[in-house]
């Protein structure tokens, strides 16, 4: 059966291999990021009908038109998948409040808002599907990572607690949680690591490949299929699936 699929962050990695792997199995896809072009030309290669909806999901008044461009074009939201976020790298008494707030405003406000906002036309309806891409940071603190760590732990708390309260609606609220994944994210985390540590680019790539047991990089074609699973299995509800090589074993 097709459905209606919004999928934030949709322009690059795992955003745009969740839209793919959406679009693949029939359904209708909403591409929101900050970028037309990037949005443009992965609309251009998907199978499936699809909206570009450019959009900064950090902007309450922004995120609530590109709902509202969704529902007048195809109806309520059926499948949101939350993907928008970005990551920051520095010891915890070098956090400025400005990159402290930005971390919580994209990987925890943000979210918040999208959910909410999906929420009533899915318990209305009695179904839907929310995933959120949390990070295995979300489950275990770093080094340097404290800002970015706390607003993962905290979007994997919305999860949870929003999945208790529609779970006898027909709708299912889960997060992925993956490790280092293959994206123009990490690329930044190479490019810092090697910054600070005088190495190649391609030696830093390598420790992060090794913090892995299968020693790679995860691709987001594997966070994007552990996100369909979500999607297909209603009786996956509250949960937050690793997807990182048995880093962290929970």
């Amino acid at each position: 059966m097709s459905r209606v699929a919004l999928v934030t962050g949709a322009g690059k990695g795992i955003g745009a291999a969740c839209a793919r792997a959406l679009s693949d199995a029939g359904h209708r896809v909403a591409l929101l990021a900050r970028s037309r072009d990037d949005l443009t030309a992965l609309a251009r290669g998907l199978p499936g009908e699809t909206l570009v909806v450019p959009t900064d999901v950090t902007d309450e008044t922004a995120l609530d038109a590109a709902f509202a461009q969704v529902e007048d074009a195809w109806g309520p939201v059926e499948i949101l998948v939350v993907n928008a976020g970005a990551g920051a790298s520095s010891p915890l008494v070098e956090t400025s409040d400005e990159e402290w707030q930005r971390m919580l405003d994209l990987n925890l406000t943000a979210p918040f808002r999208t959910i909410r906002r999906a929420l009533p036309g899915m318990t209305e309806a009695g179904w839907g599907r929310v995933v959120v891409v949390a990070s295995i940071a979300g489950k275990q603190g770093a080094a340097r990572i404290a800002a970015y760590s706390a607003s993962k732990h905290g979007v994997i708390g919305l999860v949870r607690s929003g999945a208790m309260e529609v779970a006898r609606t027909g709708v299912t609220i889960n997060a992925i949680c993956p490790g280092y994944v293959d994206t123009p994210m990490t690329d930044g985390s190479v490019a810092a690591i090697a910054g600070r540590t005088g190495s190649s680019e391609a030696e830093a790539r390598t420790i992060l490949e090794r913090k892995q047991p299968i020693g790679r990089l995860v691709t987001p074609e594997e966070c994007a299929s552990v996100m369909m699973l979500c999607v297909d299995n209603g009786a996956i509800n509250g949960q937050g699936l690793n997807v990182d090589g048995g880093a962290f074993q929970s």
